[in-house]
């Protein structure tokens, strides 16, 4: 999203203001000045003479929507950045917290979105428990894992550097009673936590799903509940364990909805259906008797989950919110400057006032009568710029960050003393997911005249597809590809048990592969490109689009594994 350097001044002359203060709407004309609005003017005069101007006769403005949980991810609606950013742009959605990344990447991406037309994108550094949900799939570099006070404290510490601007913990293992349950988060450790992340000024969204849990999360002071309690009937104890500290709570609704547009009459028709339609309208009724208990209701959706299409999902939780029996005007109110509350940043945006930033929306209808009327977006603007719109900028194309040159041969050699790569990015794992996963250990060693070398070890978990690995990322968090096309493959030394490991170049394609075996002895192993078995029947190497470089084990579940890695290059 381009900041304000690149805003237009502007005015909207007679547009009907829905402001997110809780006044009524009323007719004014209003200003922007370098990103900000600079004028509120009641008589709903003209534009001053040489300003330009939108006629806003019949139309509606409100703040910018904010979405306090969503995942751009490539299994989402839309499945690639741009295309995101420009859908939340497309539905008034000027704020998003995206939950999906990991600390290395909030770099490279905050660069990458401020060139691309869409919201401002918020990132969460992502806290679990041991076997924890949101552990069970990742790497400890994506989620941190704790189950102490003491540890949660250090993590927090160590995610300060990636300046995150909020942390989501995922505190309740329940899995709605369709699985294994996951371990959850002790009290003490999560009051911990919220009290070192407060400490630097950052907010706790918690991930929980279940009454008990939700009252803990109030009384350790979390900042929002970023989904719905299911599985039970609040009452007053959990209103006023929520009440108590402030908590906000974002149901996430979009998610749960049972009857999506994409459901099918087999899938009303399967026993599952109707126990997700019950736990459903627990959550609806849930998101009734918090607002009148006074709980403040912020907006999240879980979009970029399936079936939960960014953008459109933001505007069908506020109309979920009213199907709940919240009043329509509370339901906008919770889409703005309520979720602005919730994430301590009301000062500068969630309601149309002088001097908050110009991230507002223009609707044809009035949706605080008729909330299906927020699907007529006729322009959105964050910071002043039009971003959708007559006159926005044309949608972006391309689906990935262009491609950086590769210029040098080493990836890495392991010689740098804070254990970065030669392309200064973070080796992470690549283990297993799910409940039972692998546990692997990596780290770099030195080794007499070789100097450091990477040196991984692990017990595969009890399972058919188990797996162990490191990734070496080309860019800092595998957000900017890198061009590789001059050269010809990947050469490296390694020695390991003579059994077979696989490498894996990644690329914006999909994974291209190769087994080896090395044995004890160092060994200096060269892969041709031309060599690696494709990620898809008829697809062809370029070499321009490249992640990273991987180093797997797979084998049978229960073996123990090791490898040590030198000296990567490109040749």
């Amino acid at each position: 999203m381009a900041g304000s350097s690149l805003a237009q001044d502007l005015a909207i002359t007679g547009v009907t203001v829905f402001d997110g203060t809780g006044a009524d709407p009323y007719k004014a004309t209003v200003m922007f000045d370098d990103g900000l609005i600079s004028a509120v003017d009641k008589t709903a005069g003209p534009a001053p003479k040489g300003v330009p101007a939108i006629d806003g006769s019949g139309l509606s403005l409100l703040p910018g929507f904010f979405d306090l949980h969503v995942h751009y991810t490539p299994i989402g609606q839309p499945a690639t950045t741009p295309q995101i950013s420009q859908e939340y742009a497309k539905t008034g959605v000027t704020s998003v917290y995206d939950f999906a990344q990991p600390p290395e990447a909030f770099a490279p991406r905050r660069e990458w979105l401020e060139s691309l037309n869409g919201p401002r994108v918020n990132f969460a550094a992502r806290m679990s428990t041991t076997n924890g949900h949101g552990a069970d799939w990742s790497d400890k570099s994506t989620t941190k894992w704790v189950n102490t006070p003491y540890a949660a404290t250090e993590a927090v510490k160590e995610l300060l550097p990636y300046k995150p601007d909020v942390i989501k913990v995922f505190t309740d293992g329940w899995r709605y009673g369709s699985g294994v349950d996951n371990t959850s988060m002790n009290e003490p450790t999560l009051t911990a936590l919220v009290e070192e992340a407060h400490a630097h000024g950052l907010k706790i969204l918690t991930h929980t799903v279940t009454k008990d849990r939700a009252e803990i999360a109030g009384r350790a002071g979390a900042d929002v509940i970023a989904h719905s309690v299911l599985d039970k009937h609040v009452d007053q104890t959990t209103i006023d364990a929520l009440n108590s500290e402030g908590t906000a709570y974002a149901g996430t609704l979009a998610v749960y909805n049972p009857d999506k547009l994409e459901t099918t009459a087999f899938e009303r028709e399967h026993p599952s259906f109707k126990s997700r339609q019950a736990r459903f309208q627990v959550g609806l009724d849930n998101m009734k008797a918090l607002y009148e208990g006074g709980v403040l209701i912020a907006l999240g959706t879980d979009a970029g989950m399936p079936r939960t299409p960014h953008g459109y999902s933001t505007l069908s939780e506020m109309e979920l919110m009213v199907r709940a029996g919240m009043p329509a005007k509370a339901a906008l109110m919770a889409g703005t400057s309520n979720s602005a509350r919730a994430v301590g940043v009301y000062d500068q945006r969630g309601s149309i006032e002088v001097g908050k930033d110009a991230d507002v929306v223009l609707i044809a209808g009035k949706p605080w009568e008729d909330i299906s009327d927020l699907h007529n977006t006729q322009y959105t603007f964050v910071g002043g710029k039009k971003v959708f719109g007559e006159g926005a900028p044309a949608p972006v194309a391309a689906t990935f960050m262009a491609s950086s040159k590769v210029t040098q041969e080493m990836i890495s050699n392991f010689d740098r003393e804070d254990g970065r790569s030669s392309r200064d990015t973070l080796v992470v794992g690549d283990p297993d997911g799910g409940m039972e996963r692998s546990w692997q250990l990596f780290e770099i060693r030195e080794d007499g005249e070789r100097g450091g070398v990477m040196h991984l070890s692990a017990e595969l978990a009890l399972r058919e597809d188990a797996r162990a690995g490191v990734v070496i990322p080309l860019n800092a968090g595998s957000v900017q590809p890198a061009d590789g096309s001059s050269f010809e493959g990947v050469v490296f030394d390694m020695r390991g048990d003579e059994l077979p490991y696989t490498l894996v170049v990644s690329t914006t394609e999909g994974r291209w592969t190769r087994e080896f075996e090395v044995s004890e002895d160092w060994q200096t192993v060269s892969v041709p490109f031309k060599d690696l078995a494709a990620p898809a029947s008829g697809a062809e190497w370029g070499g321009d689009e490249i992640l990273d470089v991987r180093f797997l084990i797979k084998r049978p579940g229960g073996d123990k594994v090791w490898f040590e890695l030198d000296n990567v290059k490109f040749y």
